[in-house]
């Protein structure tokens, strides 16, 4: 399923607007972790990558408002296997993403500074699209 740049902006937007109460990160990223174990885990995994325990949080973060972009869509959101996973490691994710959903792409790109955890976000992205 092909997601818009206006599906994507009104998850982002509403994250915005919702960053503001100290529960609501929080609640996504538990909420992704119970839903997404091996995902987390793998995440997780790359916590020297990433520079730390703060930045493995907020991978997990932007993983959840990507799947809530593909649920707001209508998409139904599967728990990922670790085959899953290796499936969307092959090749450089982040440019497998702007070919299959742009605007997970540009979100990702303007959202998230480091390499690595853009890398991570696109690989999940490109999982749960899968």
């Amino acid at each position: 399923m092909k997601l818009t740049k206006e599906q994507v902006a009104a998850v982002v937007t509403e994250a915005s607007q919702k960053m503001g109460d100290p529960n609501y990160s929080a609640v996504m990223v538990g909420g992704f972790v119970q839903s997404q174990t091996p995902v987390s885990q793998f995440i997780s995994a790359h916590e020297r990558e990433l520079g730390g325990a703060e930045q493995i949080v907020n991978v997990i973060f932007h993983c959840a408002l990507v799947a809530q972009c593909f649920q707001r869509a209508g998409g139904r959101i599967r728990s990922l296997t670790y085959e899953d996973l290796d499936n969307a490691a092959r090749g450089e994710p982040l440019k497998r993403l702007e070919k299959a959903q742009l605007p997970l792409h540009e979100f990702i790109c303007a959202n998230i500074e480091n390499p690595e955890a853009q890398n991570l976000v696109a690989m999940i992205a490109l999982a749960i699209d899968g």
